[in-house]
């Protein structure tokens, strides 16, 4: 299994952005997908994460209503659209995956982790 996190930046307070994370050496529809992100000197947090079919999310109260998850099954590829991006937004993300039928929101739980990207957001 392979995870390939893109889209991270510098960008101004307010603005928005869109992680991508393609997945590979896996069947896609079969796994939960998870977003989580990592401050400097901090400990790995929840993001977001949706169902097999993406029919169900679920987030992190502090990007509630700012961040939206996202996945298209036939290319393998999960998304998270981040707006009004503050910064203390500003950390490397990470996708990850785990074959599921339900939500995961705790990171030890998931077995399979893209390489993370960089979201920068100045003031």
């Amino acid at each position: 299994v392979q995870l390939q996190a893109s889209g991270g930046g510098l960008v101004q307070a307010g603005d928005s952005l869109r992680l991508s994370c393609a997945a590979s050496g896996l069947t896609f529809s079969n796994y939960v997908m998870g977003w989580f992100r990592q401050a400097p000197g901090k400990e790995r947090e929840f993001v977001a994460t949706i169902s097999r079919t993406g029919a169900s999310t679920f987030y992190a109260h502090s990007v509630q209503g700012r961040f939206t998850v996202s996945r298209d099954n036939a290319k393998n590829t999960v998304y998270l659209e981040m707006s009004s991006l503050k910064p203390e937004d500003t950390a490397v993300y990470y996708c990850a995956a785990r074959i599921s039928n339900i939500l995961i929101v705790r990171a030890y739980e998931y077995d399979n982790w893209g390489q993370g990207t960089q979201v920068t957001v100045s003031a």
